[in-house]
Order: C-alpha cells, then structure tokens, then sequence
C-alpha cells in the first residue's frame, strides 16, 4: 500500500506542477528524491519510467481541456470565416527550436544539468525572467487571442521553450514569459504554451515509454497507473484553476513562489 500512496502522491505533485510555471522538477525533488524515495521502492529504470507515466497523464489533461482547439488545428472541424486563426503550422513552427536543441545536446542536459544545484539555478533565473516580463511587457498587450499570434511570434516564443530544457526553469514559465514580452496577454500565452508542449512532450515520453517497454510488469502496472490517474485528474484541475487565474494574478506571485521553493531545498539539502 505504501507504494500506492507514493504513486498517488507524486501524481498529485506532477499534475499540479507540470503545466503551472512553478517547475515540476524542482517539486519532484523535494517529494520523491527527499521524502518519497520511489527509487527505493523499485529500481532505477522503474522509477524513471514512473516519471514518464505520469507525464502522460497530465499531458493527456491537456489534450482534454483544449480538445477543440486541437480538432480545429488538426483540420478535423470546419473552419469558420474568421481569416486570423491557429493552425497546425503555427504549432509546429513554434516546437522547431526546442526540438533543435533537444536533439543536439540531449546528451549533455542529461549528464550535466540534472541535479539539485542547476535546478536551483533554473529556479532563480526563471523567476527573474517572469518578473522582468510582467515589468517589462506592454501594459495593453496588442495580442488578445491565441489567433491572433503570427508564424514570427510562434517562432519566437518557441525560442524561450528552449530555457525549459534547463531543469528547474519551466517550461511554461519560459515561455508565458516569452509571450508576455512579445506583446501576447497572459491568457493567450499560456494557451499557445499548453498547446505548443504537447508535441515534444508527448514525443518524448513515447520514445522513453518504448525504451522502458519491460518495466511493466505485474508488479509495477498498480504503481504506474495509479500515478497516471492521480496526475491526470489533478492535471484537469490545476490546468483550469491556472488559466483562469494567470489573468488576474500575472506571472510575479509564481516567480516569488519560486524563489521560496529554492530557499526551501537549499535550506533541506544544507
């Protein structure tokens, strides 16, 4: 039972984090890796997997919440006679940088990049960027819908997606921040964020899930969907929860929220 708990637990903190700009990694280091230890529980590859699974869950929340935005892109729903709209090729223009430097320095992200100190670092510097772009972005921003976010834009925001791949930076905060600055409101933002990550998010975790294809076995099965439900139904709410809440709040309590998050695990890891 207790493996059950653990699962359910870390589902939660997956589900709340993943999708709001307060970084999952930095969470799930507090959770699992000080006071969980699911590695403890099965193996290395086992837990990692874990990890995988519950990225789907909150991936597949995603997919729910904004499910006539992907039929519309995906061209599966009658385009209405409004010319400005959201379309596929905007998705993928805006995944290109990511993906670029994914590919190219996968290797080094791996081996240099995922440990307490640079997800501290990510943590800070995040923060910092997302205060400077509530401060710094145009006070009536010219761009109140994701429809109106241009091919040049897409592009541009895609190129902060690219400060997500340091642990602890977030990806939606990169790139919420990214938008911000580029005149984009928040709501908008964060929508063609969610939408943007689901691509390269559900890519990768497929391609970990073949990798990893053994690990389910009977003994693990209960734990990993137990932890695919958890951060899916927690997913659905936080995802709600945030968008309705970013365009009161902005973007500098969560870069606060941030900074105490990395007090925090300095002050548990001293």
């Amino acid at each position: 039972m207790w493996e059950l708990f653990v699962a359910f637990v870390l589902g939660i903190v997956e589900g709340l984090t993943e999708f709001a700009p307060v970084s999952s990694t930095g969470h799930m280091i507090i959770f699992d890796d000080m006071l969980l230890h699911s590695k403890a529980l099965f193996s290395q590859e086992v837990a990692n997997t874990f990890k995988v699974v519950i990225q789907l869950g909150s991936i597949l929340a995603v997919v729910i919440v904004f499910r006539d935005r992907f039929v519309q892109i995906l061209g599966l729903k009658r385009q209405s006679k409004q010319k400005e709209k959201l379309s596929l090729l905007h998705v993928l223009v805006g995944i290109i940088p990511a993906s670029l430097f994914g590919v190219l320095f996968e290797d080094y992200i791996d081996q240099y990049l995922f440990s307490i100190k640079t997800v501290l670092i990510g943590l800070v510097i995040g923060a910092m960027l997302m205060i400077a772009a509530d401060l710094l972005g145009p006070k009536h921003p010219p761009i109140q819908s994701i429809d109106q976010i241009s091919l040049k834009k897409a592009f541009m925001i895609g190129v902060f997606q690219c400060f997500a791949l340091w642990p602890g930076f977030s990806r939606s905060g990169s790139t919420i921040s990214g938008g911000v600055l580029l005149g984009v409101a928040h709501r908008p933002a964060a929508d063609f964020t969610f939408i943007m990550a689901i691509p390269i998010m559900a890519g990768a975790s497929f391609i970990s899930l073949l990798k990893n294809w053994e690990y389910f076995t009977v003994d693990t099965i209960p734990f990993l969907l137990v932890g695919f439900i958890s951060a899916f139904i927690f997913a659905m709410l936080s995802i709600k929860f945030f968008l309705k809440l970013i365009k009161q709040v902005k973007l500098v309590p969560f870069a606060i929220y941030r900074i105490v998050l990395a007090l925090i695990i300095l002050m548990m890891i001293s």
